[in-house]
């Protein structure tokens, strides 16, 4: 049963924008640790951005200032905002949600940034 879907990826040129939505169900976006991971091709899944219910958020280094997550738990979604791309953005991005170790996954939306 899939339980989070991401869309909203694309090719984009470098300084470009674009936002990624990563939609589930309702027990889903009870979970209190939502985020966002990415992989670029031979490289190991990494950290984005993570969201708590309540409003705390983290980013990695290599994003802050450029990448902005949210969650909008009554519509069932979560946002991450992308803007001032740069080809090293390059990679497929999946949406996470956390529940005391307990992880659920989606499928995956690739972002390609020329330069």
């Amino acid at each position: 049963q899939v339980q989070l879907v991401e869309s909203g990826g694309g090719l984009v040129q470098a300084g470009g924008s674009l936002r990624l939505p990563c939609t589930g169900t309702r027990n889903i976006f009870s979970f209190n640790l939502m985020g966002w991971y990415r992989q670029a091709s031979g490289k190991q899944r990494e950290l984005v951005a993570t969201a708590i219910n309540g409003g705390s958020t983290n980013y990695a280094d290599s994003v802050k200032g450029r990448f902005t997550i949210s969650r909008d738990n009554a519509k069932m979604t979560m946002y991450l905002q992308m803007s001032s791309l740069k080809p090293e953005d390059t990679a497929a991005y999946y949406c996470q949600a956390n529940n005391y170790g307990v992880e659920v996954w989606g499928q995956g939306t690739q972002v390609t940034v020329s330069s």
